[in-house]
């Protein structure tokens, strides 16, 4: 894919085209993916951040076509705030995951809980919304929150299908997991889940969207369990604080990570913990087995 300008609308198939927003940081990539499903009518898929200029680029993306649902994944702060100026530009209801809004401590700003998120409508798993040749229908990805969800659109890639991911398979990195909302038991449940699809293409929030995305997500289930594999070694050897965990398992990453990174072992962890492998006391961990 050539590169990027956040608010230029770029079409990926007949039925899909991406807007970039203007949110780049380490832990969003270039931005959120805005996606436009549809021709004729469309949906809006997780517009982003509350930004005026951002929504204006979406206002001028959709053309005066009109907008059947404003579909949101998940409601951290990069996906979601932008549905409600959306929807009073354009008159579309707010459809998708249910409202959630917890203090994940830790986890970055700008992905911290949309506690405004109101939808109209909380589509479950297997729900469907539609328009003029095309059909989204809702399939519960739980993980990187306990509310995500993906959409699947039959009618992309020819009649193969799409899927667009949210930030459960993203097109640039691994999603955090970031507990008490964050569960990494529900993530890889999800990721087993996705094994068994069909979709040849995936259009996630973040990265481009992903070819043969089975040989992804099969090598994200992989790099899960490598790191399940690098803290049971460690506890092995010795028990430890998450924080010496993490300086040990993340050599030569970026130091504002950090913290993500100590919020996706302490994630392990817990998963750890409940499958009695693993326990902490007075902030030391230690296996149990």
């Amino acid at each position: 894919m050539s590169e990027q300008i956040p608010g230029v609308p770029e079409q990926l198939e007949p039925r899909v085209a991406r807007l970039l927003a203007p949110n780049p940081s380490p832990f969003t990539h270039t931005g959120t993916q805005v996606h436009l499903v549809g021709t004729t009518d469309l949906a809006v898929i997780d517009p982003g951040p509350d930004d005026p200029d951002h929504v204006a680029a979406i206002v001028a993306a959709i053309g005066g076509r009109p907008v059947c649902a404003i579909v949101i994944t998940h409601t951290h702060r990069d996906h979601s705030p932008g549905s409600r100026p959306l929807a009073r530009a354009t008159g579309a209801p707010i459809v998708g995951c249910a409202p959630l809004a917890l203090d994940d401590a830790g986890i970055r700003g700008d992905a911290s809980f949309d506690r405004d998120y109101a939808p109209d409508r909380v589509l479950a798993e297997g729900d469907s919304i539609g328009g003029a040749g095309w059909t989204l229908t809702a399939l519960a990805t739980p993980g990187h929150t306990s509310n995500h969800l993906a959409f699947v659109l039959p009618e992309a890639q020819d009649g193969a299908g799409a899927l667009f991911s949210g930030d459960h398979v993203m097109g640039w990195s691994t999603s955090i997991v970031s507990p008490p909302d964050g569960n990494m038991t529900a993530y890889m449940a999800s990721l087993e889940k996705l094994l068994g699809r069909t979709e040849p293409m995936y259009y996630p929030a973040h990265g481009d969207p992903v070819a043969n995305p089975q040989r992804l997500v099969r090598g994200m289930l992989g790099h899960r369990k490598q790191r399940e594999g690098q803290i049971l070694r460690g506890l092995r050897e010795t028990p430890a604080t998450i924080a010496e965990m993490v300086a040990r398992m993340y050599v030569g990453i970026d130091p504002r990570l950090f913290p993500a990174a100590e919020r996706s072992v302490l994630a392990h962890l817990i998963d750890l913990r409940g499958r009695a492998r693993a326990a902490e006391r007075g902030g030391i961990w230690r296996l149990t087995v």
